[in-house]
């Protein structure tokens, strides 16, 4: 995996908020995902943004499952760890709508009622 471009001194409160983050928004806000696996993102990077690093409006739950999709790395990120996506709430939710479709129609499929 990517090394992630910027390890910036994170405050002492981080791990408090991390927690109160995941403990309201446990899954991945593109595929669902709960676990271990899911990460907190900064919307606007706090390496970048420092005074927002602790706002829980500049936070969105996504996850680093490699058994699925990284979605940290690839909604969060655009594919790059240098980079950052500025849209990934909205990104986020479209996929989530997507994926949600596509459960759907293979799940129909399998029943035997779409082809």
């Amino acid at each position: 995996m990517q090394s992630k471009p910027h390890d910036s001194a994170r405050s002492g409160h981080w791990p408090k908020v991390r927690a109160e983050h995941l403990a309201t928004h446990p899954a991945c806000e593109v595929c669902g995902h709960v676990g271990e696996k899911v990460n907190v993102h900064h919307i606007l990077p706090f390496h970048l943004h420092p005074n927002l690093e602790l706002d829980p409006k500049n936070l969105v739950t996504l996850c680093e499952d490699e058994d699925f999709v990284n979605c940290h790395l690839f909604i969060g990120h655009l594919g790059n760890f240098k980079g950052w996506n500025p849209a990934v709430v909205a990104d986020a939710a479209d996929w989530h709508v997507k994926l949600v479709a596509n459960k759907a129609r293979i799940a129909k499929t399998a029943r035997g009622e779409e082809k």
